[in-house]
């Protein structure tokens, strides 16, 4: 039987390497400490590399604009209260609806770890060394950044959610649901 003309070594390469990574991600999925680890010492890697480059400013911006695209789509429910339906719970009686991520951590940490190798690999290309001055794009990604989280804020303000838990709440001894009385 004659392999399919698409079926040539270099698609095989392509699937087993595909699958790979696949598995490396599915072994690093219950590591959340290590993963971000990994993306901080990425980011530190990347960071020094521009600035002993002193150039590539254009593309930190793109990297700036797009992770903070990430960042919002991490803190920003699934649902918006707004315009999808009720708000969130706010007393003992009604009923209990975690919060769900629009984009949720793994993938968030997926895309900014991606886009933070593809923006070192684009370090090694000439072509995007734009000439630009970069206090103003430092300043108008501070100025775009503050804005979005101030309207962030006011939104989870608002609607009376915070995105973020610490851990699994613990009871004292003398705890007990109303439940079991």
């Amino acid at each position: 039987m004659e392999a399919a003309p698409s079926d040539n070594s270099l698609s095989r390469l392509g699937r087993r390497l595909n699958q790979r990574i696949q598995y490396l991600l599915d072994k690093s999925s219950p590591h959340i400490i290590g993963r971000w680890i990994c993306l901080l010492l990425a980011l530190v890697g990347y960071v020094a590399r521009v600035w002993y480059l002193r150039g590539f400013y254009i593309v930190s911006y793109g990297l700036g604009i797009y992770n903070l695209n990430l960042l919002l789509g991490f803190i920003t429910p699934q649902f918006d209260p707004e315009l999808e339906g009720p708000e969130l719970p706010t007393k003992a009686d009604e009923e209990f609806r975690p919060f769900v991520r629009r984009l949720p951590e793994f993938k968030f940490w997926y895309a900014s770890i991606k886009s933070i190798l593809v923006g070192t690999g684009m370090t090694f290309f000439s072509v995007f060394d734009v000439p630009v001055f970069w206090p103003i794009l430092l300043l108008y990604w501070f100025v775009l950044f503050f804005v979005t989280m101030k309207r962030q804020i006011r939104h989870m303000i608002k609607h009376r959610y915070l995105p973020f838990t610490f851990g699994k709440k613990k009871y004292g001894k003398g705890s007990v649901a109303k439940d079991s009385k």
